[in-house]
C-alpha cells in the first residue's frame, strides 16, 4: 500500500502562486494515477487534476484548466501541483490521492493523504 504526504500548503494573495508536492512511500507508487482534490468549507471534495502512472496523460477541472500543472518525478516517488494566479474561491483544503483510473474519480481513490490548507486572499 502507499502512504501519500502533502506539503506546500499556505497562505498567499490573490495573482499568486504556490506549488503542492505529495511525498508517496511505498514500492507500488508508480503503479497508481495520481489525483489532486481539494475541499471548501461546506462543499463537497471535487477533483482538481490527474496524471497517469506513466504522466503521459493529465486532466484538468474547468476551474484550475490552464492556471494549474500537475505532475509526478517518479525518481523521487512525488508529485506535484503547480498552481498559478489563484483566486479566492482556490480556498480549500487540497488532499493528493492514489487510484487505478484516468481521470481519478473519488469513488476510485485507493489511499488519501492528510490534507493541506491553502488559503488564498485578496
Amino acid at each position: 500500500q502507499v502512504q501519500l504526504v502533502e506539503s506546500g500548503g499556505g497562505s498567499v494573495q490573490a495573482g499568486g502562486s504556490l506549488t503542492l508536492s505529495c511525498a508517496a512511500s511505498g514500492r507500488t507508487f508508480l503503479s497508481y494515477s495520481m489525483g489532486w482534490f481539494r475541499q471548501a468549507p461546506g462543499k463537497e471534495r471535487e477533483r482538481v487534476a490527474s496524471i497517469s502512472w506513466s504522466g503521459g496523460l493529465t486532466t484538468y477541472s474547468p476551474a484550475v484548466q490552464g492556471r494549474s500543472t500537475i505532475s509526478r518525478d517518479v525518481t523521487k516517488n512525488t508529485g506535484y501541483l503547480q498552481m498559478n494566479d489563484l483566486r479566492r474561491d482556490d480556498t480549500a483544503v487540497y488532499y493528493c490521492a492514489a487510484g487505478n483510473t484516468i481521470p481519478l474519480a473519488t469513488e476510485d481513490v485507493e489511499q488519501w493523504g492528510q490534507g493541506t490548507q491553502v488559503t488564498v486572499s485578496s
